[in-house]
């Protein structure tokens, strides 16, 4: 999606999406998914579109890159992070953003939201 069609907000660096916004794209990522693996493999298509790779953040205060996201068997989406040599999958719903957002990120906030993370 280009930046032209995002209509997120920020306030205080915190992205806000509204709430017509995030049933649109709860729909966009869910249509024609039956079950929790089908709507487990739209999120992870709809970030795996348009969420920008790699970006930076910090996971338990240590610098990280985000390499890739992936689509676990028990239908959780992971990000790759590593450091190093050291690699790290977590949940992307518990990922810390960083400050600017990476371009995309609002897929992040609209699957946490549907998760009822928010």
């Amino acid at each position: 999606m280009g930046a032209s069609k995002r209509r997120g907000t920020t306030r205080a660096g915190r992205g806000t999406i509204s709430a017509a916004r995030l049933a649109e794209m709860i729909e966009e990522a869910t249509v024609d998914a039956y079950d929790e693996c089908e709507q487990a493999t739209g999120w992870f298509t709809k970030l795996e579109e348009h969420l920008d790779l790699p970006f930076q953040t910090d996971v338990l205060g240590v610098r990280a890159t985000v390499e890739a996201i992936d689509l676990r068997e028990d239908n959780r989406i992971v990000a790759v992070c590593r450091r190093g040599k050291a690699k790290q999958a977590i949940a992307i719903a518990d990922l810390a953003l960083p400050t600017p957002k990476p371009g995309g990120a609002e897929w992040i906030e609209a699957y946490r939201h549907w998760l009822g993370g928010l």
